[in-house]
């Protein structure tokens, strides 16, 4: 499938069967830790990228084969979810399709419109990001389109809350020496209160990020961060290592698959395809640099593998 894979385990959404309506680093934020590379350029247009109906039919196909492997239908792209103009189009009809919640993760850039703020409305779960508490910082960190900017993300995020019933879980990205400081952790504990999330998951930038000098906060910084946060904060680790082979005909396929979302170690693909041997994983991982469809990206010396389209330093 194009569009759609998994399911995938997810610490927060379960078995999670991803869709993905936008092409690569299609986005509105070049974020200095992003695991897809930098964004070129960046774009804040709202258009059909993806034909909503193809996307569709790839979602039914999907719940044919997984009838009861699916605990979340999630939008998630490889750059914006929310600049797709089809996306609340797309949430309603798999609701009509299907009793299986539906979660969107997404930075909440263009929430400070009313027609994004109707799309996600639908929405069981929508998953925003919010790093820093300060203008300074959010630019530092997100390095927005120029029409995105920090207060345009908190009033969007503030009104959204305000008309939506569903669960806000938003998420915090930490970077040591950028915002798990005391100082730019009570800033975002302040811009949080203003938004009344249910819930704040922490995560760390564990794979490759856009820009190499960008480091995880050390467990001080976690500490720091859960006392300043609040009980509704949360730290969360990814799941690295179980990922759906069975729909993939080759490894050179499951790889391609895989790495086009989330770049893994080596050791991480051997271990998630253990249909293959790992002399056959590390042949098609060969084959594949060999043919410039996938480009090994080093990670505070561990070796991961990402699609030769990102663009990593």
């Amino acid at each position: 499938m194009q569009y759609v894979y998994g399911p995938v385990p997810s610490r927060r959404l379960g078995r999670s069967l991803g869709v993905d309506p936008i092409p690569l680093k299609t986005c509105n934020w070049n974020c200095v830790y992003c695991q897809l590379g930098r964004s070129t350029p960046l774009t804040n247009e709202r258009r059909e990228y993806v034909p909503r109906e193809a996307i569709l039919e790839e979602i039914k196909e999907a719940l044919a084969h997984h009838p009861d492997d699916i605990d979340f239908i999630s939008f998630v792209g490889s750059g914006e979810p929310t600049l797709h103009v089809g996306l609340g189009w797309l949430i309603r009809s798999v609701k009509a399709l299907t009793a299986i919640p539906v979660a969107v993760i997404t930075n909440g850039a263009l929430l400070y419109r009313a027609d994004v703020q109707e799309d996600l409305l639908p929405a069981d779960v929508v998953m925003p990001t919010v790093s820093a508490g300060s203008a300074e910082l959010y630019r530092r960190i997100h390095r927005p389109h120029p029409e995105t900017t920090f207060e345009r993300l908190i009033e969007g995020l503030t009104a959204f809350r305000a008309r939506y019933r569903g669960r806000l879980w938003v998420e915090v990205m930490l970077i040591r020496r950028m915002n798990d400081g005391e100082e730019a952790l009570r800033a975002l504990a302040k811009t949080l209160a203003q938004i009344q999330p249910d819930q704040v998951h922490i995560v760390l930038p564990e794979r490759p990020p856009a820009e190499p000098w960008v480091e995880p906060a050390d467990a001080e910084g976690l500490l720091r961060a859960e006392a300043i946060l609040g009980p509704i904060a949360q730290v969360v680790h990814p799941f690295t290592n179980s990922v759906h082979v069975h729909d993939y005909a080759s490894p050179e396929e499951a790889i391609v698959g895989i790495v086009a979302r989330h770049p893994m170690s080596e050791a991480q693909l051997i271990q998630a395809l253990n249909l293959w041997s790992s002399e056959e994983v590390m042949a098609a991982l060969r084959r594949l640099e060999a043919a410039g469809s996938v480009q090994p990206v080093e990670r505070l010396g561990v070796r991961f593998w990402a699609a030769a389209n990102m663009v990593f330093p």
